[in-house]
């Protein structure tokens, strides 16, 4: 499989560079990357690249705000949060219900994936974002999978209109393709999933009354929605769908959007289907944009940080009133345990605290959320039943107000061993499965995505910045700390044979801790783990070979 590059005869043509196919892929890279296709994405790339380029100048504009001006954000005094009578547009049938999703599911892992379709949810988070890991290869098989599900190629799969909704995730706007250039510039992540999803599968969704629907990644504010809406209706006009077919839910994964949430749904209106909540990234994006500041220094993450602290209470509750105010559904975060296999006396332990857990957000008033292990779809349903069983919790009207002071205080606490050990670990892991193409995986009862090594590596990195003291031992964090915490945990999975079956295994988990090492001591914050990951000469130096060679062609 060769190389795609077209050479313009005419300076103001769109020039397109291809990566060659994975090896073995040639009959999905020939259906999904078709000329059309390309031409397709090529030309939404172009029609919003200035646009782009703002959005990025925006986010490193309003990083030295906050970093170097000593500011803090506040409510926009918007005709949109002030205007009280305005809702978003009607909902499908499809979407009345959205009770559960199931969360981190990526289309790649194709068994996984196959066993999401058979569940009894009402949708599937098809996740290119914190679940998976975004390699040439990954791409390409997800996307099939994708189609194949969509125009009824995939075995012991039933129709469309009797899955649950897929709820397609592309990658988030820190998210780079490196193997499509446009124009000589390499090509934003999301335009790229979106592009193809569309292009192959809209038709065919819009006709079930099943989408194109997604969930929209790490926004910083209301501008990055109005970019995406009118993505959305370039995509409809050229696609010649109808206005407003596209509906999307805007994951409030990031502080600076949790304070313009009337004006994200505003900017989407006709085209929303409400807000989520995702406590790691969020609380992680805190660090990154207020944690040079020593009184935003968030505690151990598994002793002091969960739903039940001020910050994260009133995030969901201003999720649960702004969304319900706007006719929006409301939608909790994903419930990270994971049923034991081996040791199953403490399933029953695992499945009551997680519906303890999501009983109080049901309470609060949210329409749905997720979990991750499709053996608690069965209680998480029987909750629902028992408890709210009507489709959506819309007439649940929070009276409780939501400063900017409610957001902004962080829980009291400090940093255990354990807490340092477990956040070094799973950070660490998390960049040793990039490195063997996976975006997921399960540690110590846990689902381990993107968010939670994001929180992971971003506490390590404030308590060294900020020398915590550790409070059941003498000390402070320290690089030589958490260096030999990293070594010592090495040395543990050499000897017990974990993640060290062979020299490749060994060598790329030698290689995280060296890369983990580097995130946590860099003098200036970098902003998204999986930006730093995807950007890095070893990850794509472990995947090279799945990339067949061969010399340039033009289209």
């Amino acid at each position: 499989m060769k190389m795609i590059e077209n050479t313009p005869s005419n300076p103001n043509d769109i020039s397109i560079t291809m990566e060659p196919c994975p090896e073995g892929l040639e009959a999905a890279y020939n259906t999904l990357y078709s000329p059309d296709a390309i031409q397709f994405i090529a030309e939404l790339v172009s029609t919003f690249d200035t646009r782009i380029e703002q959005l990025y100048w925006k986010r490193l504009k309003t990083k030295c705000t906050y970093q170097k001006l000593d500011q803090l954000p506040k409510f926009r005094n918007s005709p949109e949060r002030h205007e009280k009578h305005w809702k978003v547009a009607p909902l499908p049938q499809r979407l009345q219900n959205r009770h559960l999703d199931l969360g981190d599911v990526s289309p790649a892992n194709t068994d996984h994936f196959k066993k999401a379709l058979l569940a009894d949810v009402q949708g599937i988070q098809v996740d290119f974002d914190d679940g998976h890991c975004p390699t040439w290869k990954n791409q390409l098989i997800g996307l099939y999978n994708i189609f194949k599900v969509v125009h009824g190629q995939f075995s012991g799969i039933p129709s469309l209109s009797t899955l649950p909704i897929l709820m397609l995730r592309p990658r988030a706007w820190n998210m780079i393709e490196h193997n499509m250039m446009v124009n000589g510039k390499e090509v934003p992540g999301p335009l790229f999933d979106f592009g193809v999803l569309v292009f192959h599968n809209a038709h065919e969704l819009f006709k079930e009354g099943s989408g194109p629907f997604f969930y929209l990644s790490k926004l910083e504010g209301a501008d990055e929605a109005e970019l995406w809406n009118d993505i959305f209706v370039w995509a409809q006009q050229k696609l010649q769908i109808p206005y407003g077919t596209i509906k999307a839910c805007v994951l409030i994964e990031n502080i600076l959007s949790s304070f313009e949430m009337d004006e994200i749904l505003y900017k989407l209106k006709d085209h929303s289907l409400g807000l989520n909540c995702g406590i790691w990234d969020y609380a992680a994006s805190i660090i990154s944009k207020f944690g040079h500041k020593k009184n935003f220094m968030l505690p151990d993450r598994n002793k002091y940080v969960n739903m039940s602290r001020h910050f994260l209470k009133s995030y969901m509750l201003l999720v649960i009133k702004t969304c319900h105010k706007r006719g929006a559904h409301a939608t909790g975060g994903m419930a990270a345990q994971s049923l034991s296999m081996e040791n199953t006396s403490r399933n029953s332990e695992i499945i009551e605290n997680v519906c303890k857990s999501k009983l109080q957000e049901i309470s609060a008033g949210v329409d749905g959320f997720m979990v991750y292990d499709i053996g608690l779809v069965p209680y998480i349903n029987k909750l629902w039943k028992q408890h709210a069983p009507e489709p959506n919790q819309l007439s649940v009207l929070p009276n409780e107000s939501v400063s900017p002071e409610d957001l902004l205080q962080m829980p009291t606490g400090g940093v255990t061993v354990n807490g340092m050990k477990h956040n070094v670990q799973v950070a660490i892991l998390f960049i040793y499965y990039w490195f063997q193409g996976r975006g997921h995986f399960q540690f110590k009862g846990a689902v381990e995505d993107s968010a939670t090594a994001e929180i992971s590596r971003s506490q390590i990195w404030q308590w060294i910045r900020h020398k915590a003291s550790m409070e059941d031992v003498n000390g402070i964090v320290s690089k030589h700390l958490v260096s030999k915490f990293a070594s010592e945990f090495i040395t543990e999975c050499k000897k017990n044979n974990q993640f060290c079956n062979s020299i490749d295994d060994y060598q790329k988990i030698i290689a995280a801790k060296e890369i983990f090492l580097e995130l946590v001591t860099k003098r200036e914050f970098p902003d998204f783990i999986t930006t730093f990951l995807n950007n890095n000469y070893i990850f794509w130096h472990f995947h090279k070979h799945s990339i067949s060679s061969g010399p340039k062609c033009h289209l």
